[in-house]
């Protein structure tokens, strides 16, 4: 058998201003920090029951990266190796980056920018090339051809990216490891879960994911799940993945 944990990122400044984010590299809040050790806290104690962790794999993002070191530090296991890639960057929101939610949901009306956030292969609006925020002017990406960096992404898009990643990176370290953390985003985390437990193009765009909570696969030999789940109080799990839930937009 074999253990990955997924966990997506503490909030973020963006996350509590309700704006999309997508691949903006902001920092986490103080709440952040504070989930991310949390979140190390409740892998340590599975630790202290077995669980075994041994690779890290993050985005490009710094709230990815720092949540990541955070949680390690509780775990006394920063000396773990690290892949680190854009493949598990969040989905790119397009021209609505930076953008306040509710403030954009006035402006084009709740059902469209619902569509452009929660529907499987609805894209937002693009972003120009000419932007500055445009990743082909962003120096973490400067190796990639500039066709394989995206203006815009639907959920269905993010799956075609993290899927050759599952299965060229991150499978061949559950065999080597046994034990794998992927630290990332929310919708790299929901497209991966969608693979993973075979969930519908119309099913996942309701799926939650809390911050900050680490959530357990366990998979037997041919990595297929047998069994999955989030760590900590289920309450709390459930009031988290609520939140996220009530952002406007």
């Amino acid at each position: 058998m074999a253990d990955l944990v997924l966990l997506r990122h503490g909030e973020s400044t963006w996350n509590a201003e309700n704006r999309f984010t997508g691949w903006v590299d902001v920092d986490l809040t103080a709440k952040g920090e504070s989930e991310a050790r949390q979140a190390g806290g409740l892998l340590a104690e599975e630790q202290a029951r077995g669980l075994a962790l041994g690779v890290l794999h993050t985005s490009l993002l710094t709230r990815a990266v720092r949540t990541a070191d955070l949680a390690l530090e509780v775990m006394g296991r920063t000396w773990l190796p690290v892949r680190r890639h854009w493949r598990l960057n969040e989905r790119h929101y397009g021209a609505l980056q930076g953008k306040n939610k509710k403030e954009t949901a006035d402006e084009f009306g709740l059902d469209q920018v619902t569509r452009w956030r929660r529907s499987y292969a609805t894209p937002p609006p693009p972003m120009s090339p000419d932007d500055p925020g445009h990743p082909v002017h962003d120096q973490r990406y400067a190796d990639l051809p500039p066709g394989a960096l995206p203006a815009t992404e639907c959920l269905a898009d993010v799956v075609v990216r993290m899927v050759p990643y599952w299965e060229d990176a991150i499978v061949p370290d559950l065999r080597r490891f046994g034990g794998v953390l992927v630290v990332a985003h929310g919708n790299s985390i929901r497209a991966l879960v969608k693979h993973l437990k075979g969930i519908s193009d119309d099913d996942i765009v309701g799926l939650e994911v809390p911050t900050g909570v680490p959530w357990w696969f366990r998979f037997d030999d041919g990595f297929t799940p047998i069994d999955d789940r989030f760590l900590g109080d289920p309450d709390a799990v459930r009031a988290a993945a609520e939140a996220v839930a009530r952002q406007a937009g």
